[in-house]
């Protein structure tokens, strides 16, 4: 999987989500808001944080990170949905994209796992 395509969806994810977080209760800002928005930007920062250091288990290990956050954002967008702070249809959106993100991401570290690392 090219780098600079997963990085653009997941880009655009972490844009998705985070548009999304303005619509939960003012009460949730120190705790559930706070906490997608960290999970959902951490996506993209460590694929490009990894990308950037130029060796590939280093690499791996931040895809592997990203892989985590995005697991972590995706069920914390799911209580959110449950909890009726995001709209079904806004939710339906982000799951849809935030499933070919994780599916990128696990296709790009099976690539690498699979190539000898330098």
């Amino acid at each position: 999987m090219e780098k600079s395509v997963l990085k653009k969806k997941a880009d655009k994810l972490a844009h998705l989500g985070y548009d999304l977080t303005f619509k939960f209760p003012k009460n949730e800002l120190f705790c559930l808001t706070s906490q997608v928005r960290r999970a959902l930007l951490s996506v993209p920062s460590n694929i490009v944080e990894g990308y950037s250091r130029n060796k590939k288990k280093v690499f791996v290990n931040h895809l592997e990170i990203a892989y985590g956050s995005l697991a972590e954002a995706k069920y914390q967008m799911n209580f959110a949905c449950k909890r009726n702070y995001i709209p079904k249809r806004d939710y339906l959106k982000f799951h849809a994209l935030a499933e070919e993100v994780s599916k990128m991401l696990w296709a790009s570290i099976n690539t690498l796992t699979k190539v000898k690392s330098n």
